[in-house]
């Protein structure tokens, strides 16, 4: 699973890390930070991230 954030669309609200804080978090510069090699078996509440994401800033790939 490739996950790719635009960090140019990033907002820093945070939703994704609310969906699958196994994956994502906001560093304390709020600047979202991915884990490296997330399971598989996360693979549907990363897509379910990238979905809750406002304006889009999350794409997954292979998920």
């Amino acid at each position: 699973m490739r996950i790719t954030v635009d960090h140019g669309l990033c907002d820093g609200l945070g939703q994704c890390t609310l969906v699958a804080p196994e994956v994502f978090e906001l560093n304390d510069d709020e600047r979202l930070e991915v884990a490296p090699d997330p399971a598989p078996e996360l693979a549907a509440k990363v897509t379910a991230a990238a979905r809750a994401c406002p304006v889009r800033a999350i794409s997954v790939e292979g998920a």
